[in-house]
């Protein structure tokens, strides 16, 4: 579902930045001969010996216009249009025999083709141009919305006998309990957040094809299984109890922190292919006023979506428990 072609820039570079640059061999995304992604603390260190050499001055990055595109790969076409298909056929023809008294879930697909329409805008508009090439900002956007809007849109997209038909295979409910149990879930997600924004994992993946598949293959299937425990559709596999929501939810918000810190506090660019990018005529900020701005960014949404989230928990548990009591009253 989330697929990038390997591809040159095609964006109108200054004068300037060719000068300094420019090499017949010279790989992708404005990179010297023989690259390899440098630690934090060795970035200047990198700049002088590859891009600045004999001790040239570094002159400023003119700002730059880019012909934006969108991406029409075989592969992220054909998978967004067969888990479209699928979802067509199964709550269709096949829902009388999967569910004989399902009605149409008119809600849930609505929901569902929107969650693969925002699929495609997010790895497949500028967005995704944009984020790989020249602003960390925009690509903290993508993983925002890739953890945070995706799966609780295919989630709610997804009808309880649908789900529930599924988890009756044995094999898939036993794998699907253990792996969405939250301790699991929920190391999982931040382990594969916090792994890929290193430095060195980082890069690699923005000059890998296959590794920024994986990327953001396993941000979105870490956040589903997270996403799970809280908004399950399933009655075989439903959601936690509003207390465990509410600890869970609180856990992850915190075990967010050091990754914003790192990148907003760290006081360097962290990733050379940001720092190197010219910059662009409608948003036009330095690498790491960017950098900080992503972090900015991907805290704001934890934060907001985690609030969502406990507010709504500790609502729906006073509302279940005045019911319990029958009093009215909390």
């Amino acid at each position: 579902m989330f697929c990038h072609s390997e591809r040159s820039c095609r964006c109108g570079v200054s004068d300037a930045l060719r000068t300094d640059i420019d090499h017949p061999n010279r790989p992708k995304r404005f990179l010297p001969v023989g690259y390899r992604a440098p630690s934090a603390s060795g970035l200047s260190i990198f700049a002088r010996q590859n891009l600045f050499p004999e001790s040239k001055t570094p002159r400023p990055l003119r700002q730059t216009v880019i012909p934006l595109h969108w991406h029409t790969e075989p592969t992220l076409l054909i998978t967004l249009l067969a888990a479209g298909w699928i979802f067509a056929v199964c709550a269709g023809p096949l829902r009388r025999s999967l569910d004989p008294s399902a009605s149409y879930p008119r809600q849930q697909a609505v929901l569902f083709f929107v969650g693969l329409l925002i699929t495609y805008l997010t790895v497949g508009s500028p967005l995704d141009q944009l984020g790989e090439e020249f602003l960390f900002s925009f690509h903290m956007i993508q993983h925002t919305l890739l953890i945070y809007a995706l799966p609780v849109i295919f989630l709610f997209g997804t009808p309880t006998w649908l789900a529930d038909r599924i988890l009756e295979i044995n094999l898939l409910r036993q794998c699907a309990t253990k792996l969405v149990h939250p301790v699991i879930a929920g190391s999982a997600f931040t382990l594969c957040f916090t792994l890929w924004h290193v430095p060195a994992l980082y890069e690699a993946a923005l000059h890998s094809k296959r590794l920024h598949i994986l990327e953001h293959w396993t941000m979105f299937g870490t956040a589903l299984l997270m996403w799970w425990s809280i908004l399950s559709p399933s009655k075989v596999l439903p959601a936690k109890g509003y207390g465990v929501r509410m600890i869970f939810i609180s856990l992850l918000m915190v075990g967010q922190i050091p990754v914003f810190g790192y990148l907003t506090f760290s006081g360097e660019v962290l990733y050379p292919t940001y720092a190197f990018a010219p910059r662009l005529e409608f948003f036009n900020v330095s690498p790491l006023d960017d950098q900080i701005l992503g972090g900015v960014l991907m805290k704001l949404a934890n934060m907001i979506v985690s609030l969502i989230v406990l507010g709504t928990s500790f609502y729906l548990w006073a509302q279940a428990d005045r019911k319990s009591v029958g009093t009215g009253s909390f």
